[in-house]
């Protein structure tokens, strides 16, 4: 009996060293980075910056995959349909909560993802074509008016930020926009700079090059103070409209993901966020580089969630799926 006991405790004790053995040597393989969004765009450089940096710190190739489709919800479904070992990664945004909101089947639920940490808060940006004579947001509100219905403005995603501020600034202002959906942000802007579409509400990070260059307009942010590298551009409480709005970018993973694989990727990633090239590459945008705890981007991801759902409701965004 006695020998029996040893036995058993050896091999449990083999088992056990063996699992953390393979942790240990975690990764042995390239690990993939969805983003439910173009490549080009504003959560695409990021993604590659940090797939880059992540790349060198854990030996093994991270590999971005561009998803664009659906709001992002197939890069999510894609990566909680795979093993839960770290090996699918996913760059996720607000629009997970968003989706949840809008859709009434994601065929997946907020507590499918475990948050690893943020990589980045940004603010939005209403971008007006030069196409449109409008210096400002008050001249455009005007020329809204004086042309009802000839307003174009682009959406990325039912429920988005862009659609529920572009139809609040209806409601507020008095003005007719015609709505024109888009599978990604870096066609919008290009159909932007050409002048087939008029307004888009974006994240900075994907307008300011343009407006820097002359290609675009920005006339206010949705942040509550002006942005420290557009300092030009006021914020849209400064316009009378009291809306203050945040995206935000992080690594998530499936729930279920081994904790001392999640813990090794949120300690590298930190890291990568503290870096001053990756800071200098996210403020000259106006944007905000932040890593977090896994509890502090769950309570962004429940927050957000509570900000969309009265607005969702109030505009009968909710769709199937």
């Amino acid at each position: 009996m006695q020998a029996k006991l040893c036995c058993t405790l050896a091999l449990l004790a083999l088992g056990f060293a063996g699992a953390v053995g393979a942790q240990e040597a975690y990764p042995t393989r390239p690990i993939r980075l969805v983003v439910g969004f173009g490549a080009g765009g504003p959560t695409d450089i990021p993604a590659r910056f940090i797939a880059d940096k992540l790349s060198e710190a854990l030996g093994q190739r991270v590999i971005v995959e561009n998803k664009p489709a659906a709001a992002g919800m197939i890069a999510t479904r894609d990566v909680l349909a795979q093993p839960r070992d770290g090996y699918n990664l996913l760059f996720c945004t607000h629009f997970e909560s968003i989706n949840t909101a809008v859709y009434k089947n994601t065929g997946f639920k907020l507590a499918d993802i475990a948050p690893i940490s943020l990589v980045a808060k940004y603010y939005y940006g209403l971008a007006l074509a030069n196409a449109v004579p409008a210096a400002d947001f008050a001249s455009f509100v005007q020329y809204a008016k004086a042309h009802p219905g000839e307003i174009s403005y682009a959406t990325v995603g039912a429920g988005s930020a862009q659609e529920i501020l572009a139809r609040q600034l209806e409601k507020l202002t008095g003005i007719t926009m015609n709505r024109i959906p888009f599978r990604g942000g870096p066609q919008v802007v290009q159909e932007l700079i050409a002048g087939r579409v008029h307004f888009y509400v974006s994240p900075t990070l994907g307008i300011a090059p343009q407006y820097q260059e002359k290609l675009l307009k920005i006339l206010a942010v949705s942040a509550p103070e002006r942005l420290k590298n557009l300092s030009e551009i006021p914020t849209l409480r400064e316009k009378g409209v009291d809306f203050v709005r945040f995206g935000w970018l992080g690594i998530c993973a499936g729930a279920g993901t081994p904790q001392p694989i999640l813990d090794l990727v949120r300690r590298h990633v930190v890291a990568i966020v503290g870096t001053p090239e990756y800071r200098a590459m996210i403020e000259k945008a106006g944007s905000i580089p932040v890593s977090s705890t896994p509890e502090e981007l769950q309570q962004v991801i429940t927050q957000t969630l509570d900000d969309v759902a009265a607005s969702i409701r109030e505009f009968g965004l909710q769709q199937e799926q």
